[in-house]
């Protein structure tokens, strides 16, 4: 992996470029490591910009999955896309159950207070 020690060179193109090195759940790399293969740095303010970053990433459609115990890797296949897919939506619910539980409000009907879609629309 491509290491710099400029942390300035922590954007989007520069995590996906190392991303690119590291396809498949097996190739999966710590948020410290792909910090480290970008910047050559270890400090605590670049995970967290990191974490923006994939999220970015990830709304511009790159594959970028990212779970605890593969790290963060390019879908190298659509089940592995799939599979990360599902851990997101998991993590998604439990948050809303946990809102829903707050608010002492029906997850159905907390769906309608937000303006969410009970289904997908094509």
């Amino acid at each position: 992996m491509h290491t710099d020690t400029n942390s300035n060179n922590l954007t989007p193109d520069a995590v996906l470029a190392v991303l690119q090195t590291c396809v498949g759940e097996a190739n999966g790399v710590t948020a410290e490591q792909l910090v480290h293969a970008v910047t050559g740095r270890h400090v605590d303010a670049d995970k967290r910009r990191l974490r923006q970053i994939i999220e970015a990433l990830s709304t511009a459609g790159h594959r970028v999955c990212a779970h605890p115990l593969h790290g963060y890797y390019l879908a190298a296949n659509d089940e592995e896309l799939d599979r990360a897919c599902v851990f997101l939506l998991g993590r998604a619910m439990t948050t809303l159950r946990r809102v829903s539980a707050m608010k002492r409000v029906a997850l159905p009907d907390l769906y309608g207070q937000l303006g969410l879609p009970l289904e997908s629309t094509p």
